[in-house]
């Protein structure tokens, strides 16, 4: 068995170098063999034996030769509009994809691997994360791991790996709510005496009620907003 240079980071040292040998027990598909040495199925492209792409049921003969693909970029999720579910170790690439307009929930509390698996399938979410053993469960919707700790890599990858439509300043990066145009009037409750004076243009958040404006860190927003339509929608109108 052969694993592509992009999975190596899941599988032992020893398996890195090239084809090795395998002894399965006949009976267990294929996709079985390959999470047990640690590739969660969600990073696997193709499973190609002796030349043909199989599925992941298919049970492994003596003699035959593996290959283990990883995913194909960009990555189609088919069946629903793209969105995804953070768990609660990316709150800040979950931010950073709302920021983006990005459809992007996210658990701020540890609610545990069914439950996150749960709401992946009952919202047909892509479950982003690093937890190898959550993305090996069946009931998953579909899922990604995130392989870079350093949120402005996580966000290019993910950016990268599924391509989705980017529509930035449309989502509360608190809540994931859409925004709307607001008066000063509607979020005056929200601003202090300074933001009262400094700014006349608001949008508010028409889940959570949240106000926003173009503030002390709207440069920074703007930088990551504008680094990621350069690379990933050249040419789009926002």
């Amino acid at each position: 068995m052969e694993f592509a240079a992009e999975l190596h980071l899941f599988v032992p040292g020893e398996r890195r170098g090239g084809a090795t040998a395998l002894r399965t027990d006949g009976v267990s598909a294929l996709g079985h063999v390959v999470e047990s040495l640690g590739v969660p199925l969600t990073e696997v492209g193709a499973l190609v034996v002796d030349g043909r792409e199989v599925p992941t049921a298919h049970v492994p003969a003596a003699g035959e030769s593996v290959t283990v693909r990883p995913v194909r970029r960009p990555q189609q999720v088919p069946g629903a509009p793209l969105r995804f579910l953070l768990d609660v170790h990316l709150g800040t690439l979950a931010r950073r994809l709302r920021l983006l307009g990005v459809d992007t929930a996210y658990e701020s509390t540890d609610i545990g691997d069914p439950a996150l698996a749960a709401r992946s399938a009952a919202e047909q979410r892509v479950m982003l994360s690093r937890d190898r053993g959550l993305l090996r469960r069946r009931e998953l919707w579909a899922g990604a791991f995130v392989y870079s700790t350093r949120p402005e890599d996580q966000l290019r990858d993910v950016l990268d790996r599924f391509q989705p439509r980017l529509r930035p300043w449309t989502r509360c990066t608190a809540c994931n709510g859409l925004l709307r145009e607001a008066s000063k009037e509607e979020v005056a409750d929200q601003l202090k005496g300074g933001t009262q004076r400094s700014y006349d243009v608001f949008a508010q958040c028409r889940e959570c009620g949240r106000a926003y404006w173009k503030g002390a860190h709207h440069e920074q927003l703007e930088a990551i907003v504008e680094r990621a339509l350069a690379e990933f929608s050249p040419g789009r109108s926002v």
